[in-house]
């Protein structure tokens, strides 16, 4: 039952330095509330009112109120922290930006912040893991750039420790994931270009050691087979490749005997670099060659409209993920929390 006394707005009192720091009885007095009402409903509990809860959440904000954490982790074992581990890399456009986006609307009106941790590709993936297990900094993981056998999701299954992560692994036991299917994209790609009569089809992939490399690779052979093209798979440049590596290849197989006319490019950088590499040998886009791209902006479909593009909506993707893990931190379990993606034609309405 909640104890009320007459309510008032926070916007009717201004908190000057002297009152110091808004604590829940600055909350309790200024809605009418019991101070236990008011902390539980801070945490969104069900058994207070959805609009106590939203009342009281509002005059949280007003007041500038934060919970002391050392004082939570204490008595609730929890930080109310989610670590996001972010890679660096340059090909996917506004990867981190999208992500982020997404995890803060699945975070809002809930007790857990967002921290973004820098995942840098000259030291172990796992380390930034390991050191937030091992110091308790976070209640939960999200990452992205999967391996088959992800060293990091072992690790994670093996301490029962919440996370999601972006793309799928090749381990017998389920974990919660979001992905998107690469393997549809490369496929609808690759019959995109042949439909446009290109006899000689290629695919810049992501490195081989991730797993959306096999998808993409299944997805690019089952097109190219069905259709009986010729195709080729380059060796020295991948989606990590550097814009420019992937210009100077571009441009020197332009040179070479029999070079492809229909590529599929895996982000907007490597398509932008595809086509300044055929630039440079005079070929023009839709006439000596084709690409297929997916995009996750608006980049291509501004400043190359000839360039068709797949959507990938990784803004959805973060919000996506943050309700997982909201999820299996509530003590949910089960084969149900896995979402893949499905490839979105066109261009993309927002953004």
């Amino acid at each position: 039952m909640e104890a009320k006394r007459p309510q008032s707005s926070a916007s009717q009192t201004v908190l000057s330095p002297k009152h110091g720091r808004p604590t829940l009885r600055t909350i309790a007095g200024l809605t009418g509330l019991a101070v236990t009402t008011v902390s539980r409903a801070l945490s969104n509990h069900a058994q207070i009112a959805l609009d106590t809860r939203e009342n009281v959440q509002r005059v949280a904000r007003e007041v500038g109120y934060l919970p002391d954490r050392a004082a939570q982790r204490l008595k609730t074992g929890r930080t109310h922290v989610i670590s996001l581990l972010l890679d660096p890399h340059e090909e996917i456009l506004g990867f981190g930006t999208s992500l982020l986006h997404g995890l803060t609307l699945a975070l809002r009106g809930t007790p857990y912040h967002l921290i973004a941790t820098p995942n840098f590709q000259d030291e172990p993936a796992i380390d930034p893991v390991n050191f937030i297990i091992r110091n308790k900094l976070a209640d939960g993981i999200i990452f992205s750039r999967t391996e088959p056998f992800d060293p990091r999701v072992r690790l994670l299954m093996e301490n029962g420790f919440p996370f999601v992560s972006h793309g799928r692994t090749d381990f017998s036991t389920q974990h919660a994931y979001v992905d998107f299917d690469n393997s549809a994209f490369a496929y609808e790609a690759t019959r995109r270009l042949i439909s446009k009569g290109r006899s000689r089809v290629t695919i810049i992939l992501p490195p081989k050691r991730l797993t959306f490399a096999q998808h993409m690779l299944h997805g690019f052979m089952t097109a190219v087979r069905e259709a009986g093209v010729e195709y080729e798979i380059p060796e020295a440049v991948t989606l990590d490749s550097s814009a420019g590596m992937i210009r100077d290849y571009v441009n020197a197989r332009a040179a070479e005997p029999n070079p492809p006319d229909g590529f599929v490019c895996g982000g907007e950088v490597s398509a932008l670099a595809t086509i300044a590499g055929h630039n440079d040998r005079g070929m023009v886009l839709g006439r000596e060659f084709d690409i297929v791209a997916k995009q996750t902006s608006r980049l291509l479909s501004h400043i190359q409209p000839r360039v068709e593009t797949i959507y990938e909506d990784l803004a959805a993707a973060g919000e996506q993920m943050g309700q997982l893990l909201i999820r299996q931190l509530s003590g949910e379990t089960g084969t149900d929390l896995q979402i893949l993606q499905a490839p979105r034609f066109g261009v993309p309405t927002s953004k």
